[in-house]
């Protein structure tokens, strides 16, 4: 970890990251209208032919709300809600030019994220199908990027966008932007490497393990810190021929994996309501989380994003790894009680995360 008094301390740019600007639409269905659009339960998928419709059905039959999503948007915001800093976080994704790009831009502002988004004419803004099951247990995603897909490199480049990129210390991308914008996601990741700062990543999803493999390999030997559930880190380790299902073996393989600098990978697996799983060099540790009642429970979307934005939130400060878990499951355990990844109003947070 960095560790000199000024990265240490908060000021605005420190967490730069970039991603799909996502407008979610949840809600709450059932198992049958999974099973209409070939849908599993804690899937999470682009849409196809298959999906045509599924925006339009949710909004004519059931209840929806809007919320403003998209993997690294939403630890971003979540990152910023527990800092308590405006701009703290710097966000680069590519909207549409239409009603919901603007409702996003405003979302993002008002928790303080600074985002700079480019805007296409060519695409309306991505848009999620969040579809919650089970009574608030299961949530399936199904994905349009819409205006998403338009980012370029050339955004990246621009001055003042470059200028943002190089203030940073910290980095962090989803791999679902290795889908559209592989050159972005690699010059970030060569930038941290060469000027020692600390860059982290999301498997996102199983299918970004299985689809896009070569992308993220290429990505891999410049992460410092990767993120993923159970499903995600035994996707990775079925590609990568590892030959075992041991979430605590899979993650020693990760770590050993070729890294582009001397910095050691630190792998942080979570599992819902098991234990996080944190690998340091060849030390397994084990965190326990803090069990929900059922009836807390409102939906699991978002809570990936939020366990990523508390622990990042924390380890932007210095702190041990002990405490950016513990934050990481505190925002999750939060934002578990919400429909969506909504930042709950007058949560009362525990002294350890406030300095």
């Amino acid at each position: 970890m960095v560790g000199d008094d000024d990265e240490l301390s908060l000021r605005e740019g420190l967490l730069f990251g970039m991603g799909d600007p996502l407008l979610d639409i949840l809600a709450h269905t059932d198992e049958a209208f999974l099973k209409k659009y070939n849908l599993n339960p804690n899937d999470a998928i682009r849409a196809d032919e298959r999906h045509i419709s599924i925006y339009q059905e949710m909004v004519t039959k059931y209840q929806v709300q809007f919320i403003p999503g998209g993997a690294t948007q939403n630890t971003m915001r979540v990152a910023q809600w527990i800092l308590q800093k405006p701009y703290i976080t710097t966000f680069l994704g590519c909207i549409g030019n239409d009603k919901f790009g603007k409702i996003l831009t405003e979302k993002a502002k008002e928790v303080g994220v600074n985002v700079h988004f480019q805007i296409s004419d060519l695409e309306a803004t991505g848009t999620c199908a969040v579809i919650v099951t089970a009574k608030g247990s299961n949530r399936s995603l199904c994905t349009t990027l819409g205006a998403c897909k338009m980012f370029t490199n050339a955004h990246l480049e621009k001055p003042e966008n470059r200028a943002l990129m190089e203030k940073a210390k910290y980095f962090y991308i989803s791999g679902f932007f290795l889908t559209s914008a592989l050159d972005s996601f690699l010059e970030v990741g060569k930038h941290a490497n060469l000027y020692n700062k600390i860059f982290a990543i999301n498997l996102a999803a199983p299918f970004i393990c299985h689809s896009f493999k070569e992308p993220l390999m290429k990505v891999l030997p410049f992460v410092d810190i990767l993120f993923a559930n159970e499903m995600e880190t035994k996707a990775f380790a079925e590609e990568q021929n590892f030959e075992t299902e041991s979430l605590e073996e899979i993650g020693l393989k990760i770590c050993s994996l070729p890294k582009a600098n001397n910095n050691p990978r630190l792998t942080v697996i979570t599992q819902g309501p098991d234990p996080v799983i944190v690998v340091n060099k060849s030390k397994v540790t084990k965190y326990p989380v803090n069990q929900l009642k059922n009836e807390d429970i409102v939906d699991t979307n978002g809570a990936g994003d939020a366990f990523v934005g508390g622990f990042l939130a924390q380890y932007l400060k210095g702190k041990s790894i002990e405490v950016c878990v513990r934050c990481g499951i505190f925002a999750a355990s939060e934002i578990l009680k919400q429909p969506g990844c909504q930042l709950p109003e007058h949560v009362i947070f525990p002294e350890e995360f406030k300095s």
